[in-house]
């Protein structure tokens, strides 16, 4: 594979968490969290996007969510639970991002916000179809994701290098 060919990353916040006297890294799932998951995981699955790649918070809201809607994908990504990604911004995610070999195709990154949410905005420089109107309308709701494409090296990925080509959220 060229550095050229077309990559695809999913970002994916997790499901709905409660709040149980925990600290936040411990935080579990609530019972929507845990019926939205597999949703999410279903309609990943609709993409039709093969990932290569699992980049995975260690809290535990982000580890359930992704064990959840894993088992909706015909194709398991080899997963690794990144610590870098818990409670990451835009930028430490994109350092996260440029440490990718190249011989991954497609990621899916399942974190927090706001940083999945900035994410989402400073890497698509553009959009299609209606994708952005609805993240903008929506925001980034717990188990929604977008959907961005790019050419080139992981160590390219930078501000308004990628398609915002897909966004979905529970409630559309």
């Amino acid at each position: 594979m060229s550095a050229a060919d077309s990559r695809r990353i999913a970002l994916f916040r997790h499901a709905k968490a409660d709040w149980p006297d925990v600290l936040d890294h411990e935080r579990p799932l609530a019972e929507r969290g845990r019926q939205d998951a597999p949703v999410a995981g279903r309609r990943l699955a609709d993409t039709g996007i093969t990932f290569d790649l699992a980049l995975c918070s260690t809290a535990t809201r982000t580890r359930e969510t992704w064990k959840l809607a894993v088992h909706e994908l015909s194709h398991r990504p080899r997963t690794v639970y990144e610590e870098r990604v818990y409670d990451a911004s835009p930028g430490e995610l994109i350092a996260v991002l440029n440490e990718i070999p190249d011989d991954v195709r497609n990621v899916i990154l399942i974190g927090h916000n706001p940083g999945v949410h900035g994410l989402a905005e400073i890497l698509a420089g553009s959009a299609g179809g209606d994708a952005r109107e609805r993240m903008n309308r929506r925001g980034f709701p717990a188990a929604a994701f977008a959907l961005l494409a790019f050419d080139g090296p992981w160590k390219s990925v930078e501000p308004g290098v990628a398609t915002l080509t897909d966004y979905w959220a529970p409630s559309e």
